[in-house]
């Protein structure tokens, strides 16, 4: 482990934030050698939104109200979905840390007080990002396009993964709360209903007035049309709301604020773990 700033090495002057980045590059590498030494839970992480998109897609589909290609409307739905669940793992090999005792060991050692956060989280966003690239392989193979411009499609990948870094702190604050890993299950439940309670496979117009009012403000509903948009997808449905019309807007600010409620929150409740 390379000496933190608190070992009195060149981080005690001023260099902080370049040992803060070291020693959470070194807690990143520590996640990224768990995927050799664990390849199923890798492959079968990658593998559950691909599963779910062709079984929507073929099996249960047919995108009632929608005009259009029901892939168009689908596939960046399932997008948005990928970036919300998968949390489990993450918040499995929180709790498990925890329990382990191998936080206790970070944190007596000279390192920077919340890398093992940061290296955890960096491990998520290149995981995501790696299913966010098989995803879209497999949406292109059963026929989904996007009709954009590249800049689109650019800002479409940083607002999903947006998204994903927002569900990425929130699933660690609920993980050191729940503290061990049998508990995740009842956290998990959680998830569930904010990715299958929005516009990823169909219409709030096909709702009760109530639940689609709730389905339209959902933070995965903005996400999810505001990259049919800049993916160019047009499934022929107009919003009726003006969380609807202004889902680029919501895309971006209820992530922003899930960050700044959580992120605090879960340094804060890892700092107090020694107290």
């Amino acid at each position: 482990m390379v000496a933190g700033p608190s070992a009195g090495g060149p981080g005690a002057g001023g260099s902080r934030i370049g040992w803060a980045l070291i020693d959470s590059w070194t807690m990143s590498r520590r996640e990224l050698a768990h995927w050799a030494r664990q390849p199923v839970q890798v492959v079968v992480g990658l593998a559950f939104p691909v599963m779910l998109l062709l079984m929507f897609n073929y099996l249960i589909g047919g995108g009632k109200g929608i005009q259009g290609d029901y892939a168009e409307f689908l596939v960046p739905g399932m997008f948005a979905l990928t970036m919300v669940f998968g949390l489990d793992a993450t918040m499995v090999a929180v709790t498990t840390d925890l329990n382990k005792g191998v936080v206790d060991r970070f944190r007596s050692m000279p390192m920077t007080n919340g890398a093992v956060l940061v290296g955890r989280s960096v491990a998520d966003m290149l995981q995501s990002f790696a299913s966010l690239i098989v995803m879209m392989g497999v949406g292109l193979t059963i026929g989904w396009r996007w009709h954009g411009s590249f800049a689109g499609v650019l800002g479409a990948v940083g607002l999903l993964m947006l998204l994903r870094f927002a569900m990425l702190w929130l699933g660690i604050y609920l993980a050191m709360v729940a503290g061990k890993p049998e508990l995740v299950v009842a956290v998990q439940i959680l998830v569930w209903p904010v990715g299958f309670l929005s516009n990823a496979f169909t219409v709030p117009q096909n709702m009760p007035d109530w639940l689609g009012a709730a389905v339209e403000w959902n933070p995965m509903s903005a996400a999810a049309t505001a990259v049919r948009d800049l993916f160019g997808n047009d499934p022929g449905v107009t919003g009726t709301s003006w969380a609807a019309d202004h889902a680029e807007l919501l895309a971006v600010a209820w992530p922003l604020a899930l960050v700044g409620v959580f992120l605090p929150l879960a340094v804060r409740r890892f700092g107090a773990l020694s107290k």
